[in-house]
């Protein structure tokens, strides 16, 4: 790929991934506050049992777009795996998380979100490829001043290995996505690695996080 294009796909990726964090977190954000609770009993107490009807059908939409508040600790982190999770429910692709990391990371918010959102993606597209039980199993912790991800899926036959990455059925650049989130980890001092089986995949990585 000539340099030129290449960036231009990093500057793209990173402003599509900026604009999707920026937009989960204000509903996330908004979704913990007590401005709807307030405005309910306004309104029921005003005896405009349509209006808070109608209030409540809208929260339920927002609520669809970010389904599962996580609280992990680190409240973009909470954005970036709730939006994925999701995604992920809407097509019956079971989602399980156990995860405990610091609010302040020298990770940036949207490193991270570039990193975690392409695994998730290439997971959840992996899960895509089988008929049966469909799942993803996430845990994240601090080992010592090192974030640790690892993640498990479900998938189809074992995949082939070229170079570092997977084969997989992404239209356009292959691997670019994953490709970015190595570069991002590799930059920060950090690792990743793969595996594949027969239906199964696994994904992890260490990354310096705290100073």
């Amino acid at each position: 790929m000539r340099k030129k294009t290449y960036l231009k796909l990093v500057d793209y990726q990173t402003e599509q991934s900026e604009k999707h964090l920026n937009e989960v977190r204000s509903i996330h954000k908004e979704m913990r506050g007590y401005k709807h609770v307030q405005t309910l009993k306004g309104q029921l107490e005003a005896g405009e049992i349509e209006r808070a009807l109608a209030y409540i059908e809208q929260l339920d939409t927002q609520l669809m777009q970010v389904d599962t508040l996580l609280k992990t600790g680190n409240v973009s982190l909470d954005a970036i795996l709730s939006a994925k999770i999701a995604q992920a429910k809407a097509e019956a692709i079971t989602v399980t998380v156990k995860a405990n990391v610091p609010d302040i990371l020298t990770i940036s918010d949207l490193e991270l979100s570039i990193v975690i959102g392409n695994l998730l993606d290439n997971a959840i597209e992996s899960c895509r490829t089988v008929t049966e039980e469909r799942f993803i199993r996430i845990f994240i912790s601090m080992k010592g001043t090192m974030l640790y991800f690892s993640m498990l899926n479900t998938a189809g036959p074992k995949k082939k290995k070229t170079g570092s990455l997977f084969a997989t059925h992404k239209d356009g650049v292959h691997g670019f996505g994953l490709r970015r989130a190595e570069a991002i980890l590799e930059e920060h001092g950090g690792w990743v690695k793969y595996n594949s089986e027969d239906g199964a995949f696994t994904s992890e990585f260490l990354v310096p996080a705290i100073e």
